[in-house]
C-alpha cells in the first residue's frame, strides 16, 4: 500500500518502485486532488481491508522514530542516520534483541 497526499510525483514513484501496491490518497489531502484520484479514494473499501486512509498515523510514527535525529546541533551521515533509524525501529517494535542476535553470527 502507498498512502500519499495526492501529488502526481508520489504516484509516479509508487508506480516505479511498488507497481502492484494499492494507492490511497490521504483523506485530509483528498480535497486538493479530487480531479485525478478517483480510484485512490475508495475509502470504505480500503477501511474494510483494514488499511489506513489518513497519513496521521504514519506522520506520528515518523516523528517518533526520526524526531531524535533532528535535535539541535546534530549532524548525521546517511550511514549513521540509517543505523540509528534501524535501532530505533527495532527498539520501538520490540525486536531490539533480534537486531543484535542477527549481527552476532
Amino acid at each position: 500500500m502507498v498512502l500519499g497526499d495526492g501529488a502526481e510525483w508520489i504516484w509516479n514513484q509508487a508506480s516505479l518502485h511498488f507497481p502492484d501496491a494499492i494507492q490511497i490518497v490521504d483523506l485530509y489531502h483528498a480535497r486538493e486532488h479530487l480531479w485525478n484520484n478517483k480510484e485512490r479514494m475508495r475509502y470504505p473499501k480500503f477501511r474494510k481491508q483494514g488499511l489506513f486512509v489518513g497519513s496521521g498515523v504514519i506522520e506520528a510514527g515518523c516523528k517518533t522514530v526520526l524526531g531524535r535525529l533532528k535535535r539541535s546541533g546534530m549532524f548525521w551521515t546517511v550511514r549513521g542516520a540509517n543505523a540509528i533509524i534501524a535501532l530505533r525501529c527495532c527498539q520501538l517494535s520490540g525486536r531490539f534483541e533480534d537486531y543484535w542476535e542477527a549481527r552476532r553470527s
